[in-house]
């Protein structure tokens, strides 16, 4: 995207709200692109050079690549890797650049530091991916008011009406996997979430209640615990777990990460998996199945949810506007080694 040349000058956030359009179609006029309707051109050519807007020569900038944002929760977090390689995968195809950062776990609760917005919109970014963003009511209005594009992957929250998010069937992959166990012949099965307030979390722990009642089975209250998708976390919840009269013969994890500590609890209890306990997981991350013995699991697709947001945000780019809010992809048990039959 281009820039002003001059310092303190206008940047294209500040031309586009000016002018009552988006960034990107700011961005298409400064840079000469003919697919821009006539009276819009003249509007923000107005703007341009109203604001003294700098213009690089068209030599310079003969159609130069849209740059988006990826704003992932943690760089280091294992599916981070997955949806960056979705994101990057999709925007080479399409000719886009990325810029990746993890400016949303700088203050508590996930929001974006102080100011990051603002560095964001003197960038001149087309679009932004916020994966795992829990963004308060500023910061959505900061986005709307300067005309950005943004699509929400697997956001913690309900975002606002009408903002487009892209996530999994998270409801159906704990009933799969909750099923699973009972088909085996578990009935005392605990259950693991993530953080209590996350979207994803809440809608896999309301498919494993689902499933078990429907299986006319109980569910107490001491057998649905917390981990904060954190395997250090979930080991001390399954310890726990292994300290109650009657301990869960199965336990279903959250998030694959959760369930690594899970095992290793069990392990260090003197438990054996899957003989005396079975784990499921969820995501399918790589060490699902390289850990030992392999694990069991719910499969998210993580690339494929980061390729839809970036079609989605392409489309939003180019002025339109996905018809539907929500996108839901499915998810798929995998049946591997870390689950068997109670003792």
């Amino acid at each position: 995207m281009v820039r002003p040349s001059g310092a303190g000058g206008p940047t294209l956030a500040v031309v586009a709200r000016e002018a009552g359009v988006s960034v990107p179609t700011a961005s298409k006029v400064a840079n000469g692109r003919e697919d821009v309707a006539p009276e819009t051109r003249r509007r923000v050519t107005e703007v341009l050079d109203r604001l003294g807007y700098v213009r690089r020569p068209r030599f310079a900038a003969d159609r130069p690549p849209a740059l988006i944002d990826l704003v992932v929760h943690r760089l280091d977090a294992p599916w981070s890797g997955a949806v960056l390689h979705g994101v990057e995968e999709a925007a080479h195809d399409a000719g886009i650049g990325v810029v990746v950062s993890a400016a949303l776990v700088r203050t508590r609760g996930g929001r974006p530091e102080l100011g990051w917005l603002d560095k964001l919109g003197a960038r001149g970014t087309a679009g932004v991916l916020f994966n795992l963003a829990e963004l308060n009511t500023t910061q959505y209005s900061w986005l709307e008011q300067h005309r950005i594009p943004y699509v929400m992957i697997d956001p913690v929250l309900d975002p606002p009406p009408g903002v487009p998010s892209v996530g999994a069937t998270n409801w159906q992959g704990g009933v799969s996997a909750t099923e699973h166990l009972i088909r085996l012949g578990h009935r005392r099965i605990a259950v693991i979430g993530g953080y209590r307030r996350k979207m994803c979390s809440d809608a896999r722990i309301a498919g494993f209640r689902s499933a078990m009642a429907a299986a006319g089975l109980r569910v107490p209250p001491e057998h649905v615990r917390h981990g904060d998708f954190d395997e250090v976390v979930a080991h001390r919840r399954m310890t726990e777990l292994l300290a109650l009269p009657e301990p869960p013969t199965a336990v279903f994890a959250c998030s694959d990460q959760m369930a690594l500590g899970v095992c290793q609890a069990a392990r260090e209890h003197g438990l054996r998996v899957p003989d005396d306990v079975s784990v499921v997981g969820f995501d399918d991350l790589p060490q699902a199945r390289w850990s030992s013995p392999a694990l069991t699991t719910v499969r998210q697709p993580l690339a494929e949810m980061a390729a839809t947001a970036l079609r989605l945000l392409r489309r939003m780019m180019d002025g339109d506007r996905p018809e539907g809010v929500r996108t839901e992809l499915s998810t798929r048990l995998v049946v591997r080694e870390s689950t068997a039959p109670p003792a």
